[in-house]
């Protein structure tokens, strides 16, 4: 999905502290387990134009195995390219957990 929707300079900026360019992406995610459960909350859209977006929000995920579930703030910043919608950069803030 992320080989697909990424420009080819997109960069995504994760919780852990690490920043992976769209192959490190694609690599990282082939050996990952997919997401049990996910929701995105409070999401809104921030125009900069006609061919550039961001998309921010909150999500909450959990993988087997996992707890407790991730959740942070997130922001995918979208260009248009040849008609398609692109993601160039993503961005994870982790929330700490409630208890």
């Amino acid at each position: 999905f992320y080989g697909q929707i990424m420009t080819n300079d997109g960069v995504m900026l994760l919780s852990h502290g690490q920043a992976f360019d769209r192959q490190t992406v694609i690599d990282s995610l082939n050996e990952a387990p997919p997401w049990r459960t996910y929701d995105i909350t409070d999401a809104r859209v921030i125009a900069l134009g006609d061919d550039h977006a961001i998309l921010v929000y909150t999500g909450r995920a959990c993988r087997d195995g996992q707890e407790p579930t991730f959740t942070a703030l997130m922001s995918s910043v979208y260009t248009r390219q040849d008609g398609d919608w692109r993601l160039a950069l993503y961005q994870q803030t982790p929330i700490p957990d409630q208890a």
